[in-house]
């Protein structure tokens, strides 16, 4: 039976840190300060310059060896020099969008206007209600102006 990517993972990770913690204690030489000391340089902002031979040495051993289980186990791995994977090329035979040509039209044509112009979704079709243009209020005294009164002309009434 074929185990999952997840679990040969976590068996190639576990046994990494476990290399690790060796290669640290092998660092130290066994003296508890030295490799309490070892283990605080260790933070996030580390390189693998930073840390002990020994330890990098376990690190990249792991590494190819992580590679080579992968591709044991029957997952692909490919070399760094590798070209990249080539995609399909899009398909151009169906439009981006709803309508025929693809795009939001075509140079030189123009969109249908007046009454056969077809209505879009959440467009109301047939005529409209009378009185329904303008400005909201324009039926009320002061014509929906914000001041609510007269127009004020040149040099009439500013504030």
């Amino acid at each position: 039976m074929a185990r999952s990517a997840t679990d040969v993972m976590q068996d190639i990770l576990y046994a990494a840190v476990v290399d690790a913690l060796d290669a640290l204690k092998g660092a130290s030489k066994g003296v508890p300060n030295t490799l309490l000391r070892d283990i605080g340089a260790i933070h996030a902002n580390s390189t693998f310059g930073d840390l002990p031979k020994e330890l990098q040495a376990a690190i990249t051993a792991n590494v190819r060896s992580a590679f080579n289980r992968l591709l044991k186990e029957g997952y692909s791995v490919s070399h760094a020099d590798a070209p990249p994977q080539r995609h399909a090329p899009p398909r151009h035979d169906v439009p981006r969008s709803g309508r025929p040509g693809g795009g939001p039209g075509k140079p030189g044509q123009r969109r249908p206007s007046g009454p056969d112009r077809p209505s879009g979704p959440g467009k109301p079709s047939g005529p409209r209600p009378p009185g329904g243009g303008g400005r909201p209020g324009a039926s009320r005294p002061g014509g929906g102006r914000p001041s609510g009164g007269k127009p004020r002309g040149p040099g009439g009434g500013g504030r």
